[in-house]
């Protein structure tokens, strides 16, 4: 139901009907009404779109940028503080879910490590002892064992309480914490570049789109009721 249309209809049948019975008052509150429904229905409609020859209009569109920098400093002085990341933080202290590290830590190519191991050994008094023993191709069945033992030590580590707090005490240092809210900005930033002042206006207008139409049945009955009066007193 379109408010705005009703009442600007309601206002001009208001105004036909006392014309043509010539109804003084009648036709003075149908004036009136329509005077001000009218009123707030282009001063709503001046808000998203540019009418030509009135200054001001289309504010929506003109304040594009204004408008998303509002955002940005929205998001970021009044959700992303250090504060509210510090209190997030201790309040994931206090619950039994841990940061799931063991899908990244699956992915992981322990490869280098053991190769790192074999160099080690290799390089140590026991290299001339290995070589006896066929040298690295010797040790190579452990690769794969090695890397597993190694995945189910790091999962195990990632998943205990002291690891979890050391990590919790590290992001909320200072300086982890601005470089954290530096790349919350850019993705921020980043998602805000892509809107257009188009885009925009049709966010803007959904959502007081509705509430706004009061305003143009307000006007309707305010100015309906001053020309009730000022019919009576005429």
């Amino acid at each position: 139901m379109n408010k705005s249309l009703i009442t600007n209809l309601l206002a001009a049948l208001l105004v036909v009907c006392g014309y043509l019975f010539q109804h003084a008052i009648l036709f003075s509150i149908g004036l009136f009404a329509l005077s001000g429904a009218v009123t707030n229905w282009l001063a709503i409609h001046m808000l998203f779109e540019k009418v030509p020859g009135l200054y001001g209009s289309g504010v929506v569109p003109a304040r594009f940028e204004e408008f998303k920098a509002g955002i940005a400093h929205l998001m970021m002085e009044q959700f992303f503080t250090n504060e509210n990341i510090d209190k997030f933080l201790s309040q994931q202290g206090g619950s039994v879910a841990h940061i799931n590290l063991e899908p990244v830590i699956e992915k992981v190519d322990m490869s280098p490590a053991f190769d790192a191991l074999v160099a080690t050994v290799e390089q140590s008094s026991f290299g001339g002892m290995l070589a006896m023993f066929g040298g690295t191709e010797a040790i190579a069945p452990l690769k794969e064992p090695f890397i597993n033992k190694m995945k189910t030590s790091l999962v195990e580590l990632s998943q205990s309480d002291d690891f979890y707090e050391l990590l919790k005490n590290e992001i909320e240092q200072p300086d982890v914490l601005a470089d954290l809210r530096a790349k919350v900005k850019s993705i921020v930033d980043q998602r805000l570049a892509e809107l257009t002042p188009q885009l925009v206006k049709e966010i803007v207008q959904e959502m007081i789109k509705q509430h706004l139409g009061w305003l143009v049945v307000w006007g309707g009955v305010f100015g309906g009721l001053i020309g009730l009066l000022a019919a009576l007193l005429d």
